[in-house]
């Protein structure tokens, strides 16, 4: 990828394309393991914020450039110059306009979003993991939550999202103890979607972004909508919310297709809108 398209940040450390509806956010610091910096967050937080608007978009690929997907935040940049360290309380002001506000995006953007996992995936590479729609992996990747082993407590979401994806006591095992799990065992937890060979992990994650761009994009953002927020609200009020979507829906022209194809008893083609 080169310069990114017309409406998306140039951040060092992020590479960004668009084409043929999938928007490829590629963490781009091989020799750091591709550890988030602050840059790097605000671009992703930019780049998810644009996507959500723009009507090219039809699925966002998450990726790291090089043998790892990601090592998390790059907490050693920060604190390196002892002169320099933030003040008291700079964390909690922080949090909440970068990491905080980047994991919700990714929740919440109404297209599909697809990572593809290799060598390590901790903190909040994890947890980018975790967030995504579907995640696929190489069956050697490694996933890991090092805050107990650093001394501090867990961010970006993860006391959120783990427990919702591997259920309570397995979270507190990775979250408390720092167990690692390999590609295969996220799988077996259920945090992830997938895992394969990791000669065949490029072909797997293209496959599946393919299917997903050329999908009918609202009615698979809609669906995503009602999942997201399904969990917290009650029936009642979850139900008008698929009443909501579903009329919403019917009314594209994706729907449309969809209705002529299965009458004359062939593949839809839809267009994403």
């Amino acid at each position: 990828m080169t310069a990114p398209p017309p409406g998306y940040p140039a951040v060092d450390g992020l590479a960004v394309g668009l084409e043929g509806g999938v928007l490829r956010l590629r963490l781009d610091r091989p020799a750091k393991r591709n550890a988030v910096s602050e840059a790097m967050m605000i671009g992703l937080v930019d780049a998810l914020e644009a996507a959500a608007t723009d009507e090219a978009v039809r699925v966002v690929l998450l990726e790291g450039a090089g043998e790892h997907f990601c090592a998390g935040a790059d907490v050693v940049a920060r604190n390196a110059d002892p002169d320099a360290r933030p003040r008291t309380g700079s964390i909690q002001r922080r949090l909440p306009v970068q990491a905080h506000r980047l994991l919700p995006l990714v929740c919440g953007v109404q297209v599909p979003v697809v990572c593809k996992v290799r060598g390590w995936a901790a903190g909040i590479g994890f947890q980018l993991a975790l967030a995504a729609d579907f995640t696929v992996a190489a069956r050697d990747a490694r996933f890991w939550e090092p805050f107990a082993r650093r001394g501090f407590t867990p961010d970006s979401g993860a006391t959120w999202l783990l427990p919702r994806r591997v259920g309570d006591v397995r979270a507190r095992e990775l979250l408390l103890l720092g167990r690692e799990l390999s590609g295969e065992e996220a799988v077996e937890w259920g945090a992830i979607h997938a895992a394969v060979d990791a000669a065949e992990l490029d072909g797997a994650v293209d496959a599946l972004v393919a299917q997903l761009a050329q999908g009918p994009t609202v009615a698979l953002g809609l669906t995503k909508w009602l999942l997201h927020h399904g969990a917290g609200v009650p029936l009642d009020q979850h139900l008008a919310h698929e009443a909501f979507a579903l009329e919403l829906s019917s009314r594209t022209a994706d729907f449309r297709e969809g209705m002529a194809a299965f009458v004359e008893r062939r593949a839809p083609r839809f267009e994403g809108r």
